[in-house]
């Protein structure tokens, strides 16, 4: 969605002085945004106990997650370097990590599980969320948890949506017929408590889609309990909480969301004689709008269409490539409203790629080489995604403060240190046959 009107006026003004110190391109992340977010998310769940789990895929820089652990978040990891990374930059406890992998080895879940291998915060290892009942058997018996979860995939009983698929066709999570014999077999390991989670929706616009999955969910719970006597210990709803990326796009309401979310998590509550925790793993809704991508027109170019060539490329945002996404683009110092003279453009990168494009025949201000452009939304996945591919590397990403301070979270790749990695001929890696 276009950039919130708090963020567009705190920056426009120093927009100028910003590029003149750190050059373009570059992302910049609102930190008020962020943690206005965070706050709204927090207040709407009040009356029942939660927590939120940052999904640290979407935005893996060390600023963000310290800035997400002070005001009381935890993560959620898909891999071990992301566990590493959280440990490392946060003094997180290892009940404020979960690890939710997929396709996982016996060498990620020992890891997960032992805190001490990465910091010195103790052995208390990360909330093991499994993705598949024959995970339990790659787990050593010697750090055999008390507390396990269980990503749940409820087959045809709920549709999916065009980014994560059909649910019966993901690789993700256990399907509803073995759902209670997984729990069955963990019990009989000893396992002591239980959590419940699902992730079956990507960029939902709909707050409907994900209270009924938090109904699905305690639907599951009420099975547990009646075929088991489980009493979840909490409920993980997943992220999935979509963002309007277009200005046209209805945004969530996520106060009626939680109100109707709070009701039924209460009634379950009721139902077994304990509350579950409500956990959930938003990303890009927490971060999404609070990042913009500034670039520069370099180049006007007259072909079969105008191409405006700017000096960032796909790796600064490879959304609009890998999804057709659309991201929205304005022009910082140009207005656009039914006066303006526009015209309908292509917008590209330098990569050797074709869909090299942050948009595509965008009706936009007539552009002028040196006009900076400012492309929403970047905040989440497009920062994680890039790559280095033609050697065009990903750009820095800047944080403006509450304080109107600007600093540099992190630095734009180079060749320098890209080619680290080759300092050695054989890298210690030559064997004799």
């Amino acid at each position: 969605m276009p950039m919130s009107e708090d963020f567009q006026e705190r920056l426009k003004s120093v927009l100028s002085r910003i590029i003149y110190h750190f050059g373009t391109p570059f992302i910049i992340m609102d930190e008020v945004g962020i943690q206005d977010t965070y706050r709204r998310i927090d207040k709407c769940l009040k009356d029942i106990p939660h927590r939120m789990y940052f999904a640290v895929k979407a935005t893996p820089i060390p600023k963000i997650l310290q800035m997400y652990s002070k005001m009381g978040a935890g993560f959620d990891c898909s891999s071990v370097p992301e566990l590493e990374m959280v440990r490392q930059f946060t003094d997180i406890d290892g009940e404020g990590t979960m690890f939710t992998s997929n396709n996982t080895t016996t060498t990620e879940l020992t890891k997960a599980l032992r805190w001490g291998t990465f910091s010195n915060n103790g052995d208390d290892g990360a909330i093991i969320n499994l993705d598949d009942v024959s995970l339990l058997d790659k787990i050593p018996e010697s750090i055999f948890p008390e507390t396990i979860c269980f990503r749940y995939n409820p087959g045809q009983r709920r549709e999916g949506n065009e980014i994560i698929g059909k649910p019966e066709e993901a690789k993700y999570g256990v399907p509803h017929r073995e759902i209670v014999e997984a729990y069955r077999r963990a019990q009989q390991l000893g396992v002591k408590s239980f959590g419940l989670h699902t992730m079956i929706c990507s960029n939902s616009p709909n707050g409907g889609y994900l209270v009924d999955t938090v109904q699905m969910l305690v639907d599951v719970g009420r099975l547990l309990y009646d075929e088991l006597g489980i009493k979840l210990e909490f409920i993980n709803m997943g992220g999935g909480l979509g963002i309007p990326y277009h200005p046209r796009d209805g945004v969530v309401d996520i106060d009626k969301m939680f109100v109707e979310i709070v009701a039924i998590m209460k009634n379950f509550g009721k139902y077994t004689g304990v509350l579950p925790k409500l956990l959930m793993e938003f990303g890009r809704y927490m971060t999404g709008p609070h990042g913009v991508l500034v670039m520069k027109v370099i180049n006007r170019m007259e072909k079969y269409r105008t191409v405006i060539g700017v000096d960032a490329s796909m790796p600064c945002n490879p959304r609009p490539a890998i999804y057709d996404a659309y991201h929205h683009i304005t022009v910082h110092g140009k207005q656009q409203n039914m006066l303006t003279e526009t015209k309908i453009v292509d917008v590209g990168g330098s990569l050797c790629e074709g869909c090299d494009k942050f948009a595509v025949q965008r009706n936009l201000p007539v552009l002028d080489i040196g006009d900076v452009l400012l492309q929403h939304d970047v905040g989440a996945h497009s920062i994680a995604m890039g790559s280095d591919y033609n050697f065009r590397f990903q750009c820095k990403v800047l944080a403006l403060s509450p304080d109107n301070k600007v600093v540099c979270i992190r630095p734009e790749k180079t060749y320098e240190n890209h080619m680290s990695v080759y300092q050695n001929d054989d890298y210690g890696m030559t064997i004799k046959l």
